[in-house]
């Protein structure tokens, strides 16, 4: 069912000449939400609530898609198709971040600016995962969520993220002692393995990665290709591992804006 976002307050951005959407939601700490193909799905919308309750002013900039339609396959063809040729995503690059990552960065400091604190936090997902990373470069983040980060594609073990920015987080990491939290589940292919490894070696101890089990028969029933946790396969069950994933993310966002 489309979701009309009617409880969230419609702003626009500008920064270098490109102006986007912002839906936001609440009050307190800032954390800049950014969904994951197709757009702006309901279960984004119910995830931004969600951390709207848990007492943060949400920032769900609209980055493509339709805000409020729902999640269909047809619809994630049509809305791949076009963001893996717009150069502003810089989809298959492996050695480097897209122009839109300039954008959310100037978006992630004036919330800062705006709503105080220590910094703001920054949730991406699957094609927007890799986005959290290269926004741990700048000061103003200090809460970086990575679930199931998927660029770039065809390349498991790359970052999509320029040596200079790599540059920046290791030392971030290492020398401010800013974590990275990453979300996955095992068997995802999209998100596989070897880029949680590569994580842990370029951040060490600074990088927490929460790996969900999702192998054929696992005690949850978590099905063999789940891949978004914190939207379409999230169960808000006790014990369910994506809410101890959704508990932990909150967690972390309290430990690091508070």
């Amino acid at each position: 069912m489309h979701d009309d976002l009617a409880d969230f307050t419609r702003e626009t951005f500008s920064h270098d000449g490109l102006s986007r959407s912002v839906y936001r939601l609440g009050s307190g700490r800032g954390v800049v939400l950014m969904h994951e193909i197709p757009g702006i799905t309901p279960e984004a919308a119910e995830l931004a609530r969600r951390l709207a309750e848990a007492g943060y002013s949400v920032l769900m900039p609209s980055l493509f898609g339709t805000p409020g339609k729902p999640f269909g396959k047809r619809y994630v063809a049509a809305e791949m198709a076009r963001v893996c040729i717009a150069g502003e995503f810089a989809t298959l690059a492996s050695n480097r971040s897209g122009p839109i990552v300039d954008w959310l960065r100037a978006l992630c400091r004036a919330a800062h600016a705006e709503l105080g604190g220590p910094g703001v936090g920054v949730i991406g997902m699957c094609f927007t995962g890799n986005f959290a990373l290269a926004l741990m470069a700048d000061p103003s983040v200090m809460a970086p969520i990575a679930s199931q980060p998927s660029l770039p594609f065809l390349r498991p073990a790359e970052l999509h993220v320029s040596a200079d920015e790599l540059v920046q987080i290791r030392d971030r990491a290492r020398r401010e002692g800013v974590p990275l939290l990453g979300l996955r589940f095992t068997g995802d292919v999209i998100c596989p393995a070897a880029r949680f490894q590569r994580l842990r070696s370029e951040l060490g101890d600074r990088f927490e990665g929460i790996e969900i089990d999702s192998s054929p028969g696992n005690k949850h029933g978590i099905r063999r290709l789940a891949h978004s946790v914190l939207t379409l396969d999230f169960v808000d069950r006790e014990g369910h591992p994506t809410r101890v994933a959704m508990d932990r993310v909150l967690g972390f966002l309290k430990e690091r804006l508070s």
